[in-house]
């Protein structure tokens, strides 16, 4: 029996070949070229351990595939941890844009409405319910792949449904970070902390050229502090985030995407995924994460990145 690459996994060749051939044009910008070439050998190694041992149990046992399958396409979709503060160090070689978005943030709305929202709703209730929203991104992702695995299993197992959604879903996180390593926005979080809140509230918007590169201080959280979401939300930000990614927003992007991907396939589960996709729209611009136009774009997005993501899974 041959081995064959999941939609998956193709998807994530491609992705670390051309963040490869990137790293080779911008070589001499890069910050740490080196980590950035253990990881995709890591990323290889386990791929590929990954995919061996499956194709043992296949022989073995061909009634465990959908076993099988789901730790291939969990191995991926776990590694889109480390695809995405790679994107931070690829865009690192572009000067930063964030004072552009905050002048456009004043521009449409006369206000930042990042600042103006947190302290619109500092309550416990509010902050904790935003930040629910917030975390609940991966927990929900992981729920999807859950159902489409439970699914498969019930349809004599067939893991057809499984492979394409969670590929589509894989693909247009790839697009969003192609995005991010070309537009380099950090977000309030990031840049406000940078220039100083003060500033910001007064109108000036400094450009911060490659400032970030060596920079990664943010503004505390917002909102009730004692709260064990917002605990949550702020430990995680503190191990993996970096300032990237602000621009469109992915969490939004994406969680819209799982949002249709959910109507299609396990509509029973929208009454969890609709009422937490909307406090994690909230969410994005509330804890600074994100500016208005960021969440904004995420909407706009969420559809086209669908199709687009659609229509290279088949």
């Amino acid at each position: 029996m041959a081995v064959k690459l999941l939609y998956i996994e193709r998807l994530a060749v491609c992705y670390c070949l051309f963040t490869l051939l990137l790293m080779a044009i911008l070589w001499p910008s890069l910050m740490h070229p080196a980590q950035m070439l253990i990881m995709r050998v890591q990323w290889l190694l386990i791929t590929a351990g990954v995919i061996a041992a499956s194709w043992m149990l296949d022989r073995r046992t061909p009634h465990l595939r959908p076993w099988t399958v789901l730790a291939r396409v969990a191995t991926q979709l776990v590694w889109l941890g480390q695809w995405y503060p790679d994107t931070y160090e690829l865009n690192c070689s572009f000067s930063n844009l964030d004072h552009i978005f905050a002048s456009w943030e004043h521009t449409l709305f006369g206000c930042q409405p990042s600042i103006e929202f947190s302290q619109a709703l500092p309550g416990a209730l509010w902050s904790e319910a935003f930040n629910l929203g917030y975390f609940s991104y991966f927990p929900l992702m992981l729920v999807l792949t859950l159902a489409l695995f439970i699914k498969a299993l019930r349809s004599y197992d067939d893991t057809r449904q499984l492979q394409r959604l969670t590929a589509i879903l894989m693909c247009s996180f790839i697009i969003y970070y192609i995005i991010y390593i070309f537009v380099p926005v950090a977000g309030p979080q990031f840049y406000f902390c940078a220039v100083g809140v003060e500033q910001i509230q007064q109108g000036h918007y400094p450009a911060l050229g490659h400032y970030f590169a060596t920079h990664t201080d943010m503004l505390p959280k917002p909102g009730w502090t004692d709260g064990p979401f917002h605990h949550l939300v702020a430990t995680a930000q503190a191990a993996g985030e970096r300032p990237t990614a602000a621009f469109p927003s992915s969490h939004i992007g994406v969680a819209t995407i799982m949002l249709q991907l959910v109507r299609r396939s396990v509509p029973r589960l929208l009454w969890l995924f609709v009422p937490l996709w909307t406090l994690l729209c909230c969410a994005t611009v509330y804890i600074q994460a994100h500016y208005l136009v960021d969440a904004i774009a995420g909407l706009i997005t969420a559809p086209i990145v669908y199709c687009l993501a659609s229509r290279i899974v088949r």
